[in-house]
C-alpha cells in the first residue's frame, strides 16, 4: 500500500513538473510573439513605412508612459489619477450588474412565474446598446460619477442576466429529482444544487461582464468628464497627440488584463471542484 502511495506521489509530482515546464513554455511563446511585433512596428516607423506623427515608434511611446506617472499635461492629470478615476467608474457599474443581474438571471432561471414576468421587459431592454442611453442618463442623473456607472451598468447587466439564466437551466434533472426524493424543498435544491450547477456559466458572464466594461468606458466618459483614461484618449486626440491616445488604450488593457487575471485567480479558489483541460 505504501508503494502505491509512493508511486502516486512520484507521478503527480511529474505531472506537475510537466505543467509548470508547459506553461513556461507557452508563457516563452507569448512574450516572443509581442516582441516580435513590437520590433516590426519600430522599425516600419524607423525606416518610414508610417508616419511618426499618426503612429509613433513604442519607444516613443513608452517615453511618453513615463512622462505621464508624473506629469499631468497635456490632459491636465497624471496617469495614476486617471486610471483610478476610470476604475472609480468601471467598478461601480460592474458591481452594480453583479448584484443585480446575477440574483435576476439565477431567479428567471428557476422560476417559471419569474421568468415569464420579467422576460419581456428584460428582452426590450437587452438589444438596446448602451451609448443609446446617454441622453436619458443625462437628464436623469446630469453628468458625474452615477451617470457614467450608469451607462457601464447598461453593458454589464446583459451577460450577468443571460449568463446566470443559462447556468441554472443547465443544471442536472437527475440531481434534482435526487434531491426532491430525499425532501429538499424547492428553495432549498435552487441553494444547494442550482446555485453551485450555475455557477461556472456565471463566472463565464462576469468576465464578459469585465470586459465589456472596459470597452465602454470611453463612451461613459464622454459625459463631461475631467479625469479618466477615456478622457485621456479623448483630449490626445483633440490635440492630435496619438502617443497619449495609444498610451490611454495600452493602459485600458493592462488594466482589464490585471483585472481579468484577479477574476480568474478568485474563480479558481471559488470553484475547486471544477475540472479545467
Amino acid at each position: 500500500m505504501a508503494l502505491d502511495d509512493n508511486a502516486l506521489k512520484i507521478k503527480l509530482r511529474e505531472w506537475k513538473d510537466k505543467q509548470r515546464r508547459d506553461d513556461l513554455k507557452y508563457l516563452g511563446i507569448g512574450a516572443a510573439s509581442l516582441l516580435a511585433f513590437l520590433l516590426f512596428w519600430q522599425m516600419a516607423v524607423k525606416t518610414g513605412l508610417a508616419n511618426e506623427r499618426t503612429l509613433p515608434a513604442p519607444s516613443a511611446i513608452f517615453e511618453t508612459f513615463l512622462d505621464k506617472l508624473t506629469d499631468p499635461d497635456p490632459d491636465g492629470n497624471t496617469l495614476g489619477t486617471n486610471i483610478f478615476a476610470s476604475l472609480q467608474v468601471s467598478l461601480s457599474g460592474f458591481f452594480a450588474a453583479l448584484v443585480i443581474g446575477i440574483p435576476l438571471g439565477l431567479c428567471m432561471g428557476w422560476w417559471t412565474y419569474a421568468d415569464r414576468f420579467l422576460r419581456p421587459i428584460f428582452e426590450l431592454i437587452r438589444p438596446v446598446p448602451p451609448i443609446a442611453w446617454i441622453p436619458l442618463v443625462v437628464v436623469w442623473m446630469g453628468v458625474g460619477l452615477k451617470a457614467k456607472a450608469l451607462i457601464i451598468f447598461f453593458t454589464t447587466f446583459v451577460p450577468c442576466v443571460i449568463n446566470s439564466y443559462t447556468g441554472i437551466r443547465l443544471t442536472n434533472q437527475t440531481l434534482i429529482n435526487v434531491s426532491k426524493t430525499f425532501g429538499a424543498k424547492n428553495f432549498e435544491i435552487f441553494h444547494k444544487v442550482g446555485i453551485p450547477s450555475a455557477m461556472p456559466m456565471v463566472f463565464a458572464g462576469v468576465r464578459v461582464a469585465l470586459g465589456s466594461s472596459w470597452s465602454t468606458l470611453v463612451a461613459a466618459e464622454m459625459l463631461a468628464a475631467s479625469a479618466g483614461l477615456g478622457y485621456m484618449i479623448q483630449y490626445g486626440r483633440n490635440v492630435a497627440r496619438a502617443d497619449i491616445v495609444i498610451v490611454g488604450m495600452l493602459t485600458i488593457g493592462l488594466v482589464g488584463a490585471f483585472l481579468a487575471a484577479m477574476l480568474q485567480f478568485v474563480e479558481k479558489r471559488f470553484l475547486k471542484w471544477k475540472t479545467t483541460r
